[in-house]
């Protein structure tokens, strides 16, 4: 039986933390063939390329296992972060050969990288992983969750931020002053090593933008009503306006 650590990197300055933020998966297989395969995205606006990073090993974080190859995808044409879709599979076959691919789904683009059954670790190797992975369960278990919570922390800041821009006017001066303080006041935290700070601030964010983002769709959906109002009135006025009274003119009865 074989274990595979497998991970998503963005290529971006931060690329060591996107390693958890787009997640990694443990695949254990035995002497017959796998086949996984996962969708992810982009994490910046316009990112023209990611970093697809294979590892073998049990702890949390990349740092802690073995790489066993890595490669890049290229070639991603620029839009808002989230929305490219990058295929990422991989197959195992029985002699422990691994093939991954990462494909671009709106221009077919693809890399892929083969991994011969003797790079991996050897079974002594594994054993001593795992025992390092139960020495150190509790460490990587806080790292883990200190870093996907300021990863959380960024997407909400920068959804708040374009929230911001793009709704201009749309929103409320007071609701806006409170959006932009929530997101200074995350900004000084996130970075820091106080856990329930940046969860508390990723919370208080996001009851504001949420608030404000009920209010723009309440306003939406009164201004539809109201335009579809007025339209009704203006289409019973039009037909009142096409309606002709008919003239008559009443016959005798000249047979008697």
């Amino acid at each position: 039986m074989g274990f595979l650590y497998f991970s998503f990197a963005s290529f971006t300055r931060d690329s060591q933390n996107l390693v958890v933020i787009f997640s990694h998966y443990y695949y254990y297989f035995f002497l017959s063939s796998t086949s996984k395969n996962q969708v992810f995205s982009t994490a910046s606006d316009s990112q023209p390329q990611v970093e697809i990073h294979v590892l073998q090993g049990e702890r949390e974080m990349a740092t802690d296992n073995k790489t066993l190859g890595r490669f890049i995808l290229d070639g991603i044409p620029p839009a808002p972060r989230g929305i490219p879709q990058i295929e990422v599979s991989f197959d195992i076959d029985a002699n422990g050969i691994l093939d991954v691919k990462a494909k671009d789904k709106a221009t077919q683009k693809e890399q892929s990288i083969r991994i011969e059954a003797s790079s991996g670790l050897s079974k002594e190797e594994i054993e001593q992983m795992r025992k390092d992975a139960e020495v150190h369960a509790d460490e990587d278990k806080k790292k883990k969750a200190k870093i996907e919570a300021k990863n959380i922390a960024e997407m909400l800041i920068h959804t708040s931020e374009k929230t911001l821009k793009e709704a201009g006017d749309k929103i409320k001066s007071e609701d806006k002053k409170e959006i932009e303080e929530k997101i200074a006041a995350l900004k000084k935290v996130k970075d820091g090593d106080n856990l329930e700070e940046i969860k508390k601030a990723s919370e208080e964010l996001n009851q504001a933008i949420q608030k404000v983002g009920a209010a723009m769709y309440q306003t939406a959906q009164k201004a539809q009503a109201e335009k579809t109002k007025e339209k009704k009135s203006s289409s019973d006025s039009q037909d009142k306006k096409e309606t002709v009274e008919g003239e008559y003119e009443e016959v005798e009865d000249k047979k008697k």
